[in-house]
């Protein structure tokens, strides 16, 4: 029987202790380029979650914040258009701020609108100083609803009593300066129709007082 004998990568014969025949040696060779493969996968694979998890919660802020901005604003300028209304008689309309139900079973608004607003009745506001604090707020980005706790404080009204409602105040007890306004923390619920947030319900939370 003839050998035939072959050179390997290092220059050995085959058969020596050195030397290992080509296919062994591709096979260690695959060996080790599938163990990098895998873990150039899994590297390039956890960076990608790291990354993708990122740029959800960057979105989730984003969209959080924004959401948080404009409830605040509609808050804001909802409540003081709603003081505005029971203490000044205002012809504002409150509907781009307020769902048309829940201003039907606003007790304060119903008052106004049916004359029986002391503020209205006795004196004559010609301005107050409003203020919404925020004190929580919560709205999923992919949600229509979102809940807040807000203050509404107004510390100063500009006001006189009408020369012609002095008697009736003074035979109802009621002062020259007109009365405060009540400190009150509201539980909120706010829904998004057609793109607005608007008010849906108001429940007192606390009152407060001031000293």
């Amino acid at each position: 029987m003839t050998t035939i004998s072959f050179l390997c990568y290092n220059g050995d014969i085959a058969g020596q202790s050195s030397c290992q025949a080509p296919s062994s040696y591709f096979d260690s060779l695959r060996r080790h380029f599938v163990k990098y493969l895998r873990r150039l996968i899994w590297y390039v694979s956890s960076r990608l979650l790291v990354l993708l998890s990122v740029l959800g919660v960057m979105t989730m802020a984003f969209y959080f914040s924004m959401n948080a901005t404009n409830i605040y604003i509609i808050l804001k300028d909802g409540m003081a258009k709603r003081a505005q209304v029971i203490m000044m008689g205002a012809e504002e309309s409150l509907t781009p701020y307020f769902s048309s139900a829940y201003l039907e079973r606003d007790a304060q608004l119903l008052e106004a609108r049916n004359g029986q607003s002391a503020y209205q009745n006795y004196y004559n506001i010609t301005g107050f100083d409003h203020r919404v604090n925020l004190d929580w707020f919560w709205c999923w980005p992919w949600e229509d609803t979102a809940r807040a706790t807000i203050t509404e404080r107004i510390p100063a009204i500009d006001g006189k009593l009408k020369a012609s409602a002095r008697d009736a105040a003074a035979a109802s007890g009621i002062t020259i300066s007109s009365p405060k306004w009540q400190t009150t923390q509201y539980t909120v619920l706010l829904s998004r129709e057609n793109g607005q947030w608007r008010i849906r319900n108001l429940t007192i939370a606390k009152v407060i007082n001031d000293e």
